[in-house]
């Protein structure tokens, strides 16, 4: 097993998930290119948007900034905590299956077993349940309608073959974007005020996108930002969020300025799927272990997606075969990801739980968000939560996956933890 300490640059990131796709696609639309300006030269630059300081965000193999920051932003979540655990929440990427995320944390609300998280951490359709994630239960309408709404515009009725026709867009983003719509919408400027107030007691949420132009993960401290205040802090969160969502091809990259000293540059941000299907803790494992902070704490993993499927003939045709090869590559980073996980949690002495959805569960493709497929999977974690059978230890997840069978017309027959009464 691979350390966590010394993690391979060459290791497959999740870009290739999406490399097949857009490889496919190619020869079916034409490429759009619009002018921008250039990029920051220096991929540890101290380049930020402007009007911010450059401790907004973090660039993950950026270990000497993380070192002179991870003191105040820990000794925040701890301060946060006070005398209990550090409770902290992962949420991964997952395209229309963020439902089953969403579903999950009301469902833990009417179960009276939502904990109050120090540390709030999302990728892609993760980012976007984050900052209701980081709020608490008092969002929980505003969580629901975003990811099971059928009004017109926003998602309701489209498929991955619409979003097709979005490949190679210009930069930036439009107004008639429906993932920009859906951000924009929810972004208000009482959400921004919110996650200030959160913020002042230490707690983080943090969201990763991926700049295309250095081609590395950053970190953006989002309650950070929106302590910031005013109109600028409600822009650079939401394109922070639409461009950690912005599955590359299917919706328009995010156009972010930056400024270092007197120079103006342009980076191009999208999916932080791309690079990392969770963003876990190991990205900074090197610096955390010195950190007595998470020591003891609780760490909380919902995978939007499933950690196993079960077999089903290919059909043998390129589409097909590129589509199930890509499922594979995502499957095994998210695996990868959660390995690391487990790693560094014993080393640092927190307890673990993880949830998915099960393989038996009938999943479609991640960028179908078909508002009745979306709403069976939010009811089914919210059904699964509220009935105390949504975490897993990592032993359980792994059994649970291995012998799953198919549930009955379509439907899963029990929640993920439900049967397996004799695992510890």
């Amino acid at each position: 097993m691979q350390s966590i300490a010394n993690p391979k640059p060459s290791e497959l990131s999740n870009l290739s998930f999406y490399f097949p796709v857009i490889v496919c696609m190619f020869a079916l639309v034409s490429c759009a290119t619009a002018p921008r300006r250039p990029a920051p030269p220096m991929v540890l630059s101290n380049a930020s948007p402007a009007g911010f300081a450059p401790t907004i965000r973090l660039v993950t193999t950026d270990l000497a900034g993380f070192s002179r920051r991870a003191s105040s932003m820990f000794s925040g979540i701890r301060r946060s905590a006070g005398k209990g655990p550090v409770n902290v929440l992962e949420l991964s990427g997952g395209g229309s299956a963020g439902a089953f995320g969403a579903g999950a944390l009301v469902g833990l609300t009417n179960a009276h077993d939502r904990p109050r998280f120090d540390l709030v951490t999302g990728v892609s359709a993760g980012a976007l349940i984050a900052p209701f994630a980081f709020l608490g239960p008092s969002w929980n309408p505003q969580l629901k309608a975003a990811f099971t709404s059928n009004y017109r515009g926003i998602f309701g009725g489209s498929t991955f073959w619409q979003f097709g026709s979005r490949l190679f867009s210009p930069l930036g983003y439009k107004s008639d974007d429906p993932l920009f719509r859906l951000v924009d919408r929810y972004v208000t400027p009482e959400l921004i005020a919110a996650v200030a107030h959160e913020s002042a007691s230490g707690r983080r949420l943090i969201v990763a996108t991926t700049n295309l132009d250095s081609e590395e993960t950053v970190l953006w401290d989002m309650s950070a930002i929106a302590e910031h205040g005013g109109r600028s802090a409600r822009i650079l969160f939401r394109d922070v969020l639409v461009a950690s969502a912005s599955v590359p091809g299917f919706f328009p990259p995010v156009l972010i300025p930056v400024r270092e000293g007197t120079h103006a540059y342009d980076e191009l941000h999208v999916d932080g799927g791309i690079t990392t299907s969770v963003f876990v803790l190991p990205l900074v494992a090197n610096l955390l272990s010195h950190l007595p902070t998470l020591h003891g704490g609780k760490l909380y993993i919902i995978v939007n997606s499933q950690l196993a499927h079960l077999p089903k003939s290919t059909p043998v045709n390129t589409l097909s075969i590129l589509m199930r090869s890509s499922s594979a590559a995502l499957t095994y980073n998210t695996r990868r990801a959660i390995i690391n996980t487990i790693n560094l949690s014993r080393r640092l002495g927190m307890q673990l739980r993880v949830t998915a959805i099960p393989a038996s569960f009938p999943v479609r493709h991640s960028l179908d968000f078909n508002p009745k497929y979306m709403r069976k999977l939010f009811d089914y974690g919210e059904q699964c939560a509220a009935g105390g059978h949504l975490w897993l230890t990592p032993k359980q997840a792994n059994k649970l996956n291995m012998s799953a069978r198919p549930g009955s017309k379509g439907v899963p027959s029990t929640c993920p933890n439900e049967s397996l009464p004799s695992l510890p």
